[in-house]
């Protein structure tokens, strides 16, 4: 990680907003969803541009862009075959198949080190927004 840290930076306000993001999704009764993005230039990770909370993964999907990587930070509560309540805290790392391999190795050399500043418990990679349909069903839900 230390090598990625010196590549990669976030401001202290997105740590900040990572931090408050995660602590108050742990209770929520609703998904909720922010996208983070990486600035070519600076190499600095922060939310996208309109900074919206998702709450749900239709949203998600419609903001997606077609040829450019993200990482989605998500809570999502759901409802185990055991019938207990689970809220699991993810990133979606959305890799469109169309991206060029510069913007490919600039995500992959990030992946890990967003995952340990965010505190994800699970990194569900994904190629298309179609693919968000598919999330109740590989974090367990009933």
């Amino acid at each position: 990680m230390a090598s990625e840290a010196r590549l990669y930076t976030f401001s202290q306000e997105t740590k900040d907003h990572l931090r408050k993001f995660r602590l108050g999704t742990s209770r929520s009764n609703d998904p909720q969803a922010v996208i983070y993005m990486i600035d070519k230039t600076t190499k600095e990770i922060r939310q996208d541009d309109d900074k919206v909370v998702y709450k749900t993964l239709e949203e998600i999907g419609d903001d997606l862009p077609d040829h450019s990587p993200r990482f989605v930070l998500l809570s999502y509560p759901l409802t185990l075959p055991s019938g207990r309540l689970s809220v699991p805290y993810v990133m979606l790392y959305y890799m469109p198949s169309t991206c060029n391999s510069a913007m490919r190795m600039l995500y992959a050399g990030a992946k890990e080190l967003m995952r340990n500043t965010s505190e994800v418990t699970k990194i569900i990679d994904i190629e298309s927004p179609e693919e968000l349909e598919e999330i109740p069903g590989k974090l367990g839900a009933a």
